[in-house]
């Protein structure tokens, strides 16, 4: 959403200029692929032999997907630049997983998880009543606090013979160096910060005798790293699969939510000018990562997700939006995979500096989690949601309360802070939403603009049960007009059918219906529209107004409008269900 952006998605990018960008896409790609890979896999107490592999697989499947995610096809791909790859998010219970039946447990519980991801991608009009913001963050801040101890363990895994001060000393310079250059340098010093810091963390490392590079000499240049393989399935499931797969599908919701929000950010960030997000290609990067988190389960390597900051910033940097930057990264990441001796090399980065990386992006994790706390309000209801289901997760974290009162099976589940943390902000929430005291209301009529006068009527009686004021209102019955406007159906020239449907002689019963469910809270209206349309879906439509001619003006006009007068605007589809969420503040 910026004029600093020289080429657009679907604009022709020259191929030297595609290049550069792709490689540095690449460079920023490979720190976070290889730390997040190779904590979890020591943490886990895996052997080198995994350590390849999974890299090696996980380099396969980032390629292959950030390739995809460039493209749109059969409902697959955002048709923009999303970098993939294995995120913190699933650092702690990989590692749980690994330490309690090795691989072939965490291949099992990922494909399991990667069900729950497409079926959310396919329910989350209805479960975001229930996975809600503060729900959604409250679990990414539990992810990052459970993730430090984990990090942390690994800080003295340097050789027997090293100082007993060489693993602080090497984290805190490599902590030191990047973070200062994020700070305080720009443009490119600043882009590239992590690396920088990984860079001088090894050199200080290497008098420490923590980072030894004899293994680069005997590993192949090109083929697939050696000591690798398919570590395969635990076809029979017991105590552990079924205590830790909670916790799995606990992180994919939360992170499906989440990936919406990483979706419609790289679209706004990668136009010149504002234009309604095409949810077309936000249901296409969802179906994309919830791939990607089956084929880590299939080769047995952590989860992936999108790398959205990365992205962002690989953009903004380069103002080169342009999808064939995704294919360079891709096809880039594919063909270093098949580099043994490169995949030996990152193998031995130091695990000190390993963990300076990963409390970063801890860091980052968190504050994620606060800003999605806050985006939609904090009042105090909510503030106590967020605080007692984040002290209850931090307080058993680790601890061995349950497991001594029921035994390891069921205390192995219930002794998992980010499960009971994230367990107890859903039955909050759910409790909060069936004792409102805010009675909800509900309208049915024609989808038509005939229907206007009623909706009206519908909205000021809201308006006037909550005690708004005259401006809130009026902000409140324009936000109505222009969502049902938006909804209308149009022709192929782009007209509205306004007058068809009007004048038509058909009887009522023919018309679509538009059902609209509007629920008040603290100094707002969260009003949901439901039409069902049979020519085409919402996504489509939607997407296509900001390519059509000058005829669909009218169509565009609405959906901006709309965003002006709502603080929230959401749109989904649910089996032939075209839903639009709006959200109006208003004050009395």
């Amino acid at each position: 959403m910026s004029d600093a952006i020289r080429y657009e998605a679907d604009e022709h990018c020259p191929p030297g200029i595609a290049a550069i960008a792709g490689l540095q896409g690449v460079v920023l790609a490979l720190a976070p692929i290889v730390s997040i890979v190779i904590v979890t896999a020591r943490a886990g107490g895996q052997d080198a032999g995994y350590f390849s592999w999974a890299l090696f697989a996980a380099l396969i499947i980032a390629g292959s997907l950030t390739a995809l995610q460039a493209t749109w096809f059969r409902r697959f791909g955002a048709g923009h630049i999303l970098i993939m790859g294995p995120t913190p998010n699933y650092i702690a219970i990989s590692v749980l997983a690994l330490a309690e039946g090795g691989p072939e447990l965490l291949a099992s519980l990922t494909v399991v998880a990667s069900v729950f991801y497409l079926v959310l991608a396919f329910w989350l009009p209805f479960l975001r009543r229930v996975v809600t913001p503060v729900v959604t963050g409250t679990v990414l801040m539990l992810i990052a606090a459970t993730i430090l101890p984990v990090a942390l363990d690994r800080l003295n895994d340097i050789p027997s013979d090293a100082p007993e001060a060489a693993g602080p000393t090497i984290a805190l310079v490599t902590l030191a160096v990047s973070t200062l250059l994020f700070l305080r340098a720009s443009g490119v010093w600043r882009l590239w910060s992590p690396l920088i810091g990984i860079v001088i963390g090894s050199v200080v490392a290497a008098p420490f005798g923590a980072y030894e590079i004899s293994s680069v000499a005997d590993a192949a240049w090109v083929g697939i790293p050696e000591g690798s393989g398919f570590p395969g399935f635990d076809l029979n499931p017991g105590a552990s699969f079924w205590s830790l797969l909670p916790a799995f599908v606990v992180v994919v919701l939360a992170g499906g939510v989440k990936n919406v929000s990483d979706s419609v950010a790289i679209q706004q960030v990668s136009w010149r000018r504002p234009r309604v997000p095409d949810f077309r290609l936000v249901q296409g990067s969802l179906n994309t990562n919830g791939l990607g988190i089956l084929a880590a389960g299939i080769f047995g390597t952590p989860p992936n997700s999108v790398y959205s900051g990365t992205s962002v910033s690989l953009i903004g940097f380069t103002g080169v939006a342009a999808r064939r930057i995704g294919y360079v990264i891709g096809g880039t990441l594919l063909a270093l995979a098949f580099l043994p001796k490169l995949t030996a090399f990152l193998l031995t980065l130091p695990s000190p500096v390993m963990v300076a990386y990963i409390l970063t992006a801890i860091a980052l994790l968190f504050v994620s989690g606060v800003r999605t706390v806050v985006q939609d309000g904090l009042d105090a209801q909510k503030a106590l949601v967020v605080g007692l289901s984040f002290s209850l997760g931090i307080g058993i974290d680790n601890q061995t309360i349950f497991d001594d009162l029921l035994g390891h099976k069921w205390g192995l589940l219930l002794d998992n802070g980010m499960l009971v943390g994230a367990l107890a902000a859903v039955l909050m929430t759910v409790f909060l939403d069936l004792t409102s005291t805010q009675r909800r209301s509900r309208l049915e009529v024609e989808l038509s603009v005939s229907s206007l006068p009623a909706i009206d009527r519908f909205l000021q009686d809201l308006a006037v049960r909550n005690g708004w004021n005259e401006a809130s209102t009026r902000r409140l019955r324009s936000a109505g007009e222009e969502a049902l406007l938006s909804l209308v159906q149009t022709d192929e020239t782009g007209e509205e059918l306004i007058v068809s449907l009007v004048q038509s002689d058909q009887p009522s019963e023919s018309h679509p219906r538009l059902i609209i469910q509007a629920r008040p809270e603290a100094g707002m209206v969260e009003m949901e529209f439901l039409a069902v349309i049979d020519e085409e879906n919402l996504e489509d439509r939607l997407a296509s107004l900001t390519e059509e001619s000058e005829g669909a003006q009218e169509g565009q006009l609405s959906l901006r409008l709309l965003r002006h007068y709502a603080s929230s605007v959401h749109h989904q589809k649910y089996h032939g269900l075209d839903i639009v969420t709006v959200q109006v503040k208003g004050t009395r």
